[in-house]
């Protein structure tokens, strides 16, 4: 089996770093490179661009609403194109710097709050693939399973990818816990290999109050900026190696 182990990265800006982005580099394999929005900034990107390429792994962008102090995880009412036009702009932003630097962007990744809006709304999920489908139809579109996302990029004929988030909680109908909630972020390292375990041998997951649900996916997300990342990554790829799964990037296991 063949899976994808990706981590939202270079979410700081300037002198400011969430986690150690070339060490997480070295573990995943696909990045998903925030566009200056939520986080990062063009000297960032460029260097994420660099680590990337000098590490072999699938560049994706991480598009996120424009509010670094929220770091794009409040919802900020913008109309649809608007928001449209803000995915479109950092898109177009972290393509430009890969080509400069010879690679080319695999996948998209909303971040926070925009998945959020998008997920909650078909019209605009479908004016959101269908916008990455003008740019660029061969992007894979990470993905929850059953959502409208994954919905609308299958509409607009675009390949999809469905993650399973590690470190977060999932409630019986599949969906995250809201992280203001206790038990949302899940910490415990015992904890988390537990979780992996399952899900790649069962593909199943537990649940926040203790049920056990499908879990149809073929990457596994870990948040760069969740307290000990590093540590967590290197144990979520521990987990894959020992169940003798190999790491792929998002771009060979989509469809």
């Amino acid at each position: 089996m063949k899976i994808d182990l990706n981590s939202d990265m270079g979410e700081g800006f300037g002198p400011y770093r969430l986690c150690d982005d070339e060490a997480m580099m070295k573990l995943v394999s696909s990045a998903n490179i925030a566009c200056g929005f939520h986080g990062g900034d063009p000297d960032t990107m460029g260097r994420m661009v660099r680590l990337a390429k000098l590490n072999g792994v699938g560049i994706g962008a991480h598009p996120g609403l424009p509010d670094r102090p929220g770091f794009g995880r409040r919802e900020i009412p913008f109309p649809a194109d608007e928001l449209r036009q803000q995915m479109l702009y950092q898109l177009g932003a972290l393509m430009a710097i890969a080509k400069a630097e010879g690679v080319t962007v695999s996948h998209i990744s909303f971040h926070a709050a925009m998945g959020n809006m998008v997920n909650r709304d078909p019209v605009l999920a479908d004016l959101m693939m269908d916008a990455i489908a003008t740019v660029d139809a061969g992007l894979v579109i990470f993905v929850t399973h059953g959502s409208e996302i994954q919905q609308a990029a299958r509409r607009a004929r675009l390949k999809t990818l469905a993650l399973f988030l590690a470190d977060r909680a999932y409630d019986g109908g599949g969906k995250l816990v809201a992280r203001g909630l206790a038990g949302a972020v899940i910490k415990d390292e015992a904890a988390v290999r537990a979780r992996v375990r399952q899900f790649l041998l069962e593909g199943t997951v537990e649940t926040i109050d203790g049920a056990v649900i499908a879990m149809p996916a073929r990457s596994i997300l870990v948040h760069s900026d969740t307290p000990g990342a590093l540590e967590l990554a290197g144990i979520v790829r521990g987990e894959i190696e020992a169940t003798g799964a190999a790491l792929a990037p998002a771009a060979e296991l989509a469809d």
